[in-house]
């Protein structure tokens, strides 16, 4: 880098993220999330305010899941906010382990209500209620529903946005399904879409698995996971996806007429994913100048910044105009950035601290040259391509990024995976921020003792298909493949 070249990335810095990301980490995700405009803080402590930016990248999220949904027959519902506590006490495991996270609402104006009622921290209860009085026979089954919404969850030491907040955006679905292959299939392919979406639209390398006893859902037979590891060694839950077996449905009274004719219990799926999504999406990708958004999930995937001087400006605005079209005809979401109250420096910047994959430059000059620049955020770097092949270039240098943002996180969490026999290695992996691969028989008793003995590490997922066994970490007894690590 020449020393103009230095100064000139210190200045836009100085503009943008002053704290380094190897550096402070903590600091610097949160200069980006306030100073790349996703969010604002609010007088009510844990809850943030989801601005238009981050907003959109949620809307592109939750229009790919929906879409996938729907290609498997999901249906989308609303349910109520407040859950009676009678209603929410009803599957005892699930209580238990929710209690601690529960808001309760008990007042009305003046009026002291005679039930408290729950905020909604997760939706089962309030569901399977309904559910109960739905399903009728097996003609009613699968039931397949999906609700997009907010959950409150208050207990939690510290705040972060989007990562950990008393409030947060999620979709959780719910099915009911006749036997339990049916249910374990439904389970399967929601981890699926949660695993090639996160892939293949955050560009997060993630490991699939399931849970321990102690860490899967509570009230759940088995809880299925997606896992990635962030820039400061701790892994992070993308989507879950949960076998309830029979349980809910035997406290809720659900139950169907079989084929057979006679009366039979049914078995559920619950699945979700949520907002920290976007928190996972700003730790992977994003540098010391802010925000790097893989294309697929952009809200704006190119901006077109036009170099403006009073003599040539509606030459300028007029090609950029046209190439603002030709781009849109190769599908392409873009913005023309014409305001002329600010300067194209600032305007770099600016889109760069936002994370918009490609920027390109055109001035008189480049009009005279039949040519614009296009700029890359994953590597800050430039290339100059004719004007009549822009749009085409721009295509592929959109899909060249896509995919070079998947293949940096593949390597960083295969880099960052270190094999480990026993507690004390994965103590130590833990220490030097990375994920831990061993062997685990799962137990309640081996996760409390590998907590208390590893600072807070537990497991993060065993393999799903356990063929490959080896002694467990903690007892010695045969375990499967699985992996540690600090959780968010």
């Amino acid at each position: 880098m020449t020393e103009k070249n230095k100064k000139t990335g210190d200045a836009g810095k100085t503009m943008g993220i002053s704290a380094r990301k190897s550096e402070d980490f903590s600091e610097w995700y949160t200069q980006t999330v306030t100073k790349a405009d996703l969010a604002d803080y609010t007088l009510v402590s844990g809850c943030i305010v989801f601005k238009p930016y981050s907003y959109a990248i949620w809307e592109k999220l939750q229009s790919e899941l929906d879409s996938k949904f729907k290609q498997l027959g999901v249906q989308n519902a609303y349910f109520p906010l407040f859950i009676p506590e009678s209603l929410f006490k009803k599957e005892a495991e699930h209580v238990e382990g929710f209690t601690p996270e529960v808001a309760w609402v008990t007042q009305a104006g003046s009026e002291t209500l005679g039930e408290r009622l729950a905020i909604r921290p997760t939706s089962e209860t309030i569901m399977y209620d309904s559910f109960s009085k739905w399903i009728r026979s097996w003609r009613d089954l699968p039931l397949l529903i999906n609700q997009w919404c907010s959950v409150v969850r208050w207990e939690f030491k510290y705040a972060k946005p989007f990562i950990r907040t008393r409030e947060f955006l999620w979709q959780e679905g719910h099915t009911v399904h006749e036997t339990k292959d049916e249910a374990d299939k439904q389970v399967m392919q929601m981890l699926e879409i949660y695993r090639s979406t996160v892939e293949d639209y955050l560009a997060i390398a993630v490991v699939s698995g399931k849970k321990s006893e102690k860490e899967k859902f509570a009230g759940a037979d088995y809880t299925t996971t997606i896992e990635a590891l962030m820039p400061d060694g701790k892994a992070l839950q993308m989507g879950t996806s949960h076998q309830l077996g029979q349980n809910f449905a035997k406290a809720f009274g659900i139950s169907f007429l079989g084929k057979d004719g006679n009366k039979q219990v049914p078995w559920q799926t619950s699945w979700g994913m949520s907002t920290r999504v976007i928190g996972a999406l700003i730790m992977s990708h994003g540098d010391d100048y802010g925000l790097v958004l893989p294309p697929n999930i952009a809200p704006i995937q190119a901006v077109i910044v036009p170099i403006i001087f009073e003599d040539s400006k509606k030459e300028v605005i007029a090609a950029a105009e046209k190439l603002k079209k030709e781009l849109e005809k190769e599908g392409i979401t873009v913005k023309l950035d014409d305001r002329e109250t600010y300067t194209a420096g600032w305007k770099f910047n600016e889109w760069e601290l936002k994370g918009v994959p490609v920027r390109i430059e055109i001035g008189p000059r480049d009009i005279q040259k039949q040519q614009i620049i296009l700029f890359r955020r994953d590597t800050r770097a430039k290339e100059t391509v004719t004007l009549s092949t822009a749009a085409p270039a721009a295509k592929k240098l959109l899909d060249e990024i896509q995919s070079s943002l998947h293949n940096k996180s593949r390597q960083h969490l295969e880099k960052n995976t270190v094999a480990a026999k026993n507690i004390a290695e994965i103590t130590a992996a833990a220490k030097d921020k990375k994920l831990a691969k061993g062997h685990f028989c799962g137990s309640i008793k081996c996760e409390e003792e590998l907590k208390a003995k590893a600072d807070g590490v537990t497991s993060r997922c065993m393999a799903l298909d356990a063929k490959e066994k080896g002694k467990c970490v903690a007892c010695g007894k045969e375990g499967v493949a699985a992996y540690f690590g600090k959780a968010y």
